[in-house]
């Protein structure tokens, strides 16, 4: 359930952008810039919907120009595509150039890009012309990345997998029925009947090759993984990937994946000389990282937690990592290979540490030890021994410097987040004039743009804004205010809260206010932006939102994020309580008597518990995708590793553990009888990470109680809203429901 915003907004691009790239559009229907012209300076759902939204973007190799891609929507057609543009990062430069259809930009040269179109890779001059078509797949080309000397390229595609659901019979063609034999048969939103595979063609000879031929493994890993969890060496001889070696319940269980080692000129896969794992001393194979079974039954507490590593591991004396491992980078003299790394088997929200890899000593290190949070995204610097990367703390996404020693710094402190971090590998970069980053930022009044950031020694002498992809929208807009503010909690403990205010903001009056309960549980309340769960257009609707820090979320130090494991209607629902209180008795404009509580996911959670031990503080709810019963959670969850870790133990073990007796004992659902107060449910019928059962189960009980309740199901949706239609509905039955019960004037 958990994901943290920044990654899951870019991998929501992704998936919106290729499926953009295999439609059938022709540049004479092309979605692009909307001319939108609004009656007053209120934020709308349509405006929302009118603005671009940058993906993906790629500096050319002198640094003189960067191509990125920018997604359209039409709400009349319901549908979206997927725009290139070429800008000068000159600041002062004209307009960016338009290229056409197309995603996932690469340059070739200073004169020659490489792109994405309808599930094929292509090729074009940088003014949009000579474009010339370079696989054919029929469309099945998920994700690319060539090689250095531009002799090969990796491409991602999905092929058949039946281990898990059977294959139908030859002779029933038209029965829709499916066999399934053990776990992970769905993942996220779909069926599991077919996993990405990387493939690598030789562009001289047209030869293809699987890296992972005959292996039920998947690589990028499902359901967000991307090309991102691939790299080439610098020489163009290895390729290092990501992998978790496991399927049906091993796989259900485990975050445990790895940084392989593949050697593009052999062809064996078995061959441990040939394809070398990382992370742990063992060939291409899941031996040394299977689940045990405790008991006949799965006990996570006694298999995930408490399980020694492998003994044959210990004995060799090595480091062996059994969280997540991905998204390895080659060092640019070849050297040392980057990746991020979780230390915990089945535990999703680990600190992600950065793990550098010595191929010329072959050992490991761990440079972000002092970075008491997460890295969310990094890059090497050209001398191969420096890396900036981007972290959370205190609840704003910023960039820091690591070097090989671990030495960590700060460089940036913007009430903002940044994202997607590039460096621009210009002559310039190995000199004291410091180095250039191409990074995208964003904050709660303003939706990405690209950045060109300069940092020279321990500071960032210069940034400058590249695009304004929505400043024509924007500047119709009055925009609001965020301010941060720092309270006790019942432990006496300091917490961090945002208080977003409408705009035009006028101190003497009172507001109705929301209290934000953020998802994950484990996904920070930076400065985000977002498409559905936007504070813009909230407060532009004449709402106060207040948005806690709560215990459990990053960038306060694992101690604090870790506390709500196992301990889900704990403190962190005091916190909430202690944040609202807080504002009604402090925020002099904060209306207590028209109060809401708002969330999606364990957002959506918080509220259904809420709803049952709010003392009468608020007067609406709306619970989006959130569970309701967690016993029911437990085993129709798709990832078993999320609940395992987070419930501490499964519900059918009489011996279960004391946190996990709490967690049963006050799920919401149990405390329906204690509901009073009208409740919107929200969920999509295609959410396999949290089944829209609950939201059924929750809408059904408020009813039966005679509570005024609405549900808005989506049998089309998953455990986010996508359609341009689907989300103007959301938005519209969002503010009416808030509306009619809070109202905004």
């Amino acid at each position: 359930m958990k994901k943290k915003f920044f990654y899951t907004l870019q991998l929501t691009f992704c998936i919106l952008l290729m499926s953009a790239c295999k439609t059938e559009n022709t540049d004479k229907n092309i979605i692009t810039r909307s001319n939108i012209q609004l009656e007053n300076d209120v934020m709308t759902p349509e405006a929302l919907w009118a603005m671009g939204r940058i993906g993906s973007y790629s500096v050319s190799p002198d640094g003189t120009n960067v191509a990125y891609q920018v997604s359209y929507y039409s709400v009349e057609e319901n549908r979206s595509n997927t725009v290139i543009y070429v800008c000068p990062l000159n600041s002062d430069a004209k307009e960016p150039v338009l290229l056409g259809l197309g995603s996932e930009p690469v340059w070739l040269s200073d004169d020659k890009l490489a792109f994405a179109s309808k599930g094929e890779v292509w090729t074009m001059s940088s003014n949009g012309k000579a474009r010339k078509q370079l696989t054919k797949t029929e469309g099945n080309v998920e994700g690319f990345l060539f090689s250095p000397d531009q002799k090969k390229i990796i491409l991602v595609k999905q092929v058949p997998f039946h281990e898990i659901i059977k294959e139908n019979p030859a002779d029933l063609p038209k029965a829709t029925g499916r066999l399934v034999t053990d776990l992970m048969y769905r993942h996220w939103d779909h069926y599991v009947e077919s996993i990405p595979h990387p493939f690598i063609l030789d562009l001289e000879t047209g030869e293809e090759s699987d890296i992972l031929e005959g292996k039920p493994y998947e690589c990028p890993m499902e359901p967000f993984g991307g090309i991102e969890q691939l790299a080439w060496s610098p020489d163009s001889k290895t390729i290092a990937f990501t992998c978790r070696t496991k399927t049906g319940l091993a796989y259900s269980i485990s975050t445990d994946s790895d940084i392989f080692l593949y050697d593009v000129e052999a062809k064996d896969l078995d061959s441990y000389e040939h394809t070398k794992n990382l992370c742990k001393a063992s060939k291409f194979d899941s031996t040394l990282s299977e689940a045990i079974p405790y008991g006949g039954s799965l006990n996570p507490t006694k298999t995930l937690k408490t399980q020694p590593i492998n003994q044959v591991g210990k004995e060799e004396g090595l480091d062996l990592q059994v969280g997540y491992d991905q998204n390895p980078k080659f060092s640019p003299d070849g050297r040392y290979i980057a990746w991020t790394s979780m230390e915990r088997d089945g535990y999703e929200a680990d600190r992600q540490r950065l793990c550098i890899y010595d191929l010329q000593n072959h050992t490991k290190k761990y440079v972000t030890e002092s970075f008491d949070s997460n890295v969310d995204d990094f890059c090497w610097a050209a001398d191969s021994k420096t890396l900036y990367f981007l972290g959370v703390w205190h609840a704003t996404e910023n960039l820091y410097r690591t070097d090989l020693e671990g030495n960590v710094r700060q460089l940036s402190n913007y009430q903002a987040d940044f994202g997607g971090l590039q460096l621009i590998q210009t002559p310039s970069d190995v000199h004291e004039t410091g180095v250039r980053l191409l990074l995208e930022r964003h904050d709660y009044m303003h939706p990405a743009d690209l950045y060109l950031c300069s940092v020279v020694g321990d500071t960032i002498s210069d940034i400058q804004q590249i695009t304004h992809e929505n400043d024509h929208i924007l500047n119709q807009i009055a925009a609001g205010s965020s301010e941060a503010r720092w309270i006790k909690t019942t432990t006496g403990e300091d917490m961090h809260y945002w208080i977003i205010k409408p705009p035009h903001f006028d101190p003497s009056k009172k507001y109705p206010t929301l209290l934000f309960c953020e998802g994950g549980p484990q996904s920070p309340v930076s400065q985000f932006w977002s498409y559905r769960w936007n504070f813009m257009i909230m407060a532009a609707q004449g709402y106060v939102i207040i948005a806690p820090n709560r215990h459990g979320l990053p960038g306060f130090g694992m101690q604090w994020q870790e506390e709500i494991s196992g301990d889900w209607t704990g403190q962190c629902m005091q916190d909430y309580l202690a944040a609202i209180d807080d504002a009604c008795e402090n925020l002099p404009y904060v209306d207590k008597e028209r109060l809401g509580a708002v969330g999606a996911s364990f957002g959506g959670f918080s509220v259904y518990y809420l709803a049952g031990h709010h003392d009468k503080r608020f007067k609406c709810f709306i619970a989006h995708d959130g569970a309701f019963n967690l016993e029911a959670m437990y085993t129709e969850t798709e990832e078993n590793w999320f609940s395992n870790w987070e419930y501490d133990d499964a519900y059918w073990n009489k011996d279960r553990t004391a946190n996990a007796a709490k967690t049963y004992e006050n799920s919401p659902h149990r405390f329906v009888d204690k509901w009073d107060t009208p409740i919107l449910c929200i969920h999509g019928e295609k959410d396999y990470r949290i089944n829209a059962t609950q939201g059924m189960s929750a809408f059904n009980a408020a009813r039966m109680r005679g509570i005024e309740a609405q549900l808005l199901i989506f049998p089309d949706e998953n455990h986010w809203v996508l359609k341009p239609q689907n989300g103007v509905l959301w938005q519209r039955t969002y503010f009416n429901w808030l509306e009619r019960w809070l109202g905004n004037n």
